[in-house]
């Protein structure tokens, strides 16, 4: 079963009979199954699973493509199961979208519930799930039981009211996203080498009839829809959101605080990271990976509105190609639809090497990709994936402590096919805006945490901030990657004139409530001219001996040192020094430190001060 896309298929089969020609249909028996491992299966058009006891099974991350372009086709009675594993416990939520649809004989997609989500035995076997009434709130991992309470679908809505309970109904459509939490507690069961849950790592057979070809999912101007990966393969994402020509263009991610665990809203902490696609090339390719910006924790009020007490952040994960169950938002900027279409399935399989993963941080595999490109990709699109550059995008990374509790980290993309401007499918808004503490680009008179923009040495981009009540900020150049024209970065206070280093340094400011988004700018020059003791800090030698385990500092004009402080790479003091007088050098032990970047703050007696960032490997 070969077709000119795809070059390699794997499969192991029982009774079934190909209609038509080797690539064009598959129709699978009563009593009979397809067995897949570790490959792709590639059917031209319809796949009909003919009675109840007529099976596909996808295992390993095998995925199935399907060439059809009209809306789905398949039919029958039988079941395709693909295993999924979720990243949460009985307290945390996934987005989900289901890869497969009820059993109905008649050709077509159709809805989803719950109940097709199955509690693994062996390698092909799965039993039902264990009933829970809405009044439980805690799934369980043995017995296998998921709490329908948690169930909710986001069809289109700008309101944490507007979430639709669904609980164990079959009426979540093909393309529709919904919420679950995890399960409490681990089950032992080994399948194929995986324990169906050692702990917050529930894993579902999904079972049912798989979607297929064009599948529409409603947008309207400024709302949210929570959508996902329809298919029993990944996407390209990117491919997706450059076509979602009614949206922002902007895929957003739940991440939830894994220290949460608590079902009252008012203690429960996440937030949404951001994909942006940036845009394509005009040389016919599908360009870089895009960008992904990590989600700010926030806590919620019993309205679902952002509050000022924030947890921890979330991580950074590859977006690119969106994993089989991945579910995600969009926001709308025109009313009508989006399609998911057959043309943006890919053969990839869920690997943080592969630049695909769930919500969970992927173990890379064992084999790294050397190359600076993508390998051959098996794709209905046509396009040639060893063209794309697997390199960053050009990029700066600020992170911004908030209070000294939540980052936000916000992403300038510099790429030349952007504009200073707003740009379709590049610069990613902040999901919501009801949050009490928070920084942002401020860009047409809204709040975006990525920018993507050419660069130019003499741009100013303007940096806003916003707070309930006063708060303190600390602002820094986390990483810059696959760029090197920027010397110098700057934050320019416009009130007082002075350019605050954030490349080597962090800067400190605490503001009043209110928001303000005309006083900072971020600059690569510094217009103001060095003075004296300017020039007399610069001549600081700040030193890191990983050998040694020491940081040094020289000190060749022997300045009266005030305080020499060590923070990490957010901001947090690791320790501090006083009162250390005029020697001309100072070595502090670094051994008890973890690896990772962090900032050295030198001020003097005449309030002289120089910032240096150093790197620790112990």
């Amino acid at each position: 079963m070969t077709s000119k896309i795809l070059k390699k298929t794997l499969l192991i089969v029982t009774g079934f009979l190909i209609q038509s020609n080797i690539n064009a249909q598959m129709y699978v028996s009563p009593n009979s199954y397809v067995f897949a491992s570790n490959e792709v299966v590639f059917i031209k058009q319809q796949l009909e699973l003919n009675a109840a006891n007529s099976d596909f099974y996808l295992r390993e991350n095998a995925q199935l493509l399907q060439g059809s372009t009209s809306s789905g086709v398949n039919s029958g009675l039988g079941n395709l199961s693909v295993f999924q594993e979720g990243t949460t416990n009985n307290f945390q939520y996934n987005y989900w979208c289901s890869p497969v649809g009820g059993n109905i004989a008649a050709a077509g997609n159709s809805p989803f519930g719950i109940t097709q989500l199955k509690d693994i035995v062996t390698l092909t076997s799965s039993v039902n799930s264990t009933p829970l009434g809405m009044n439980n709130y805690n799934g369980t991992a043995t017995p296998f039981a998921i709490a329908p309470y948690w169930i909710n679908k986001l069809v289109t809505s700008s309101t944490y009211s507007s979430w639709i309970s669904v609980g164990t109904a079959s009426t979540i459509n093909a393309g529709e996203g919904f919420t679950m939490k995890g399960t409490s507690g681990t089950n032992a069961t080994i399948v194929n080498g995986v324990m169906n849950n050692p702990g917050s790592k529930q894993r579902y057979d999904f079972r049912g009839k798989p979607n297929d070809g064009t599948i529409a999912i409603n947008v309207l101007n400024l709302q949210y829809t929570l959508t996902g990966n329809p298919y029993p393969s990944a996407i390209d994402l990117k491919l997706f959101l450059l076509g979602a020509s009614n949206t922002t263009g902007i895929a957003y991610f739940w991440e939830h605080d894994k220290t949460a665990n608590s079902h009252y809203i008012d203690n429960f902490r996440g937030g949404y990271g951001a994909y942006s696609p940036l845009g394509g090339d005009s040389n016919g390719t599908i360009g870089n990976m895009g960008v992904y910006t990590p989600a700010t924790f926030y806590s919620y009020d019993g309205n679902g509105n952002e509050v000022t007490n924030l947890g921890s952040s979330g991580n950074v994960f590859q977006r690119r190609f969106c994993p089989v169950g991945q579910g995600f938002m969009l926001d709308g900027t025109a009313d009508g639809i989006v399609e998911m279409k057959n043309s943006y399935r890919v053969f990839v399989k869920e690997d943080v090497l592969n630049f695909s993963q769930f919500e969970r941080s992927s173990s890379p595999s064992k084999t790294k990709n050397t190359n600076e490109f993508l390998p051959a990709i098996q794709s209905l699109s046509g396009y040639d994936y060893t063209m794309v550059n697997t390199k960053p995008a050009p990029q700066i990374r600020l992170n911004a402590l908030l209070n000294d509790q939540g980052i936000r980290q916000l992403v300038l993309a510099l790429v030349p096919d952007a504009t200073d401007g707003v740009d379709h499918a590049m610069d990613a808004m902040l999901a919501g805006d009801n949050a009490g503490i928070d920084t942002y680009f401020s860009l047409n008179e809204s709040e975006y945490v990525i920018d993507a923009r050419p660069f130019n040495i003499d741009t100013k981009i303007p940096l806003g901030f916003k707070n309930t009540n006063q708060a303190n900020f600390k602002i820094t150049v986390q990483e810059i990657l696959n760029f090197t024209e920027a010397e110098n970065i700057y934050l320019h206070d416009k009130n007082t004139d002075l350019y605050h280093d954030i490349k080597n340094d962090f800067y400190d400011l605490t503001l009043p409530g209110g928001v303000n988004n005309t006083q900072f700018e971020l600059t690569f020059k510094n217009n103001n001219s060095l003075g004296t003791e300017d020039l007399a800090v610069k001549d600081f030698v700040v030193f890191q001996n990983n050998n040694a385990k020491n940081l040094t500092i020289n000190n060749p004009f022997q300045l009266d040192i005030a305080t020499c402080n060590l923070y990490d790479i957010v901001g947090k003091l690791i320790f501090s020094k006083k009162d250390l007088g005029r020697n001309v050098t100072y070595n502090f032990p670094t051994s008890g430190l973890s690896d990772g970047v962090y900032i050295v703050k030198i001020a003097t007696d005449e309030k002289i001060e120089l910032g240096k960032k150093i790197i620790i490997k112990n």
